[in-house]
C-alpha cells in the first residue's frame, strides 16, 4: 500500500468533516485510518495548525548529496587502510622482523 502524504488544508478538512458527520464515515469517505485521524486529533489540539503542518525530507539535496559523497569517500579510505595493513603484513613475514613505522 503506497503512502499518501496529506496536505494541511486535507487534515484540517477531515477533521472538520469529523466533527459534521462523525469519526468512522469521514474516515471512510476520505480513506484515512481511525488511528490517523485521531493523531491528528490529537496534535491540532494540543500545538494548533502547527502541529498538522507537513515536515517531510527537511534534508535538502545539496546536504543528502554530500552525505552520500562522504559515505564513498570513507569506505575508500578503510579500503586503503586495510590494504596497507595487508602490505605490512606480508613485509613483516618477509622480512622476519617488525617494520618501524614513520608518523609524520
Amino acid at each position: 500500500m503506497k503512502y499518501k502524504k496529506w496536505t494541511l488544508d486535507q487534515k484540517l478538512e477531515i477533521l472538520s468533516s469529523g466533527d459534521s458527520i462523525g469519526v468512522v464515515e469521514s474516515c471512510r469517505k476520505y480513506g484515512v485510518s481511525t488511528g490517523t485521524f485521531y493523531n491528528w486529533k490529537k496534535k491540532h489540539d494540543s500545538q494548533g495548525e502547527a502541529g498538522l503542518k507537513v515536515t517531510y525530507d527537511t534534508k535538502s539535496k545539496e546536504l543528502k548529496q554530500a552525505e552520500e559523497e562522504n559515505r564513498i569517500l570513507r569506505k575508500l579510505l578503510s579500503d586503503k587502510e586495510i590494504e596497507l595493513e595487508v602490505q605490512r603484513a606480508l613485509l613483516k613475514k618477509s622480512l622476519g622482523h617488525p617494520i618501524q613505522e614513520r608518523f609524520s
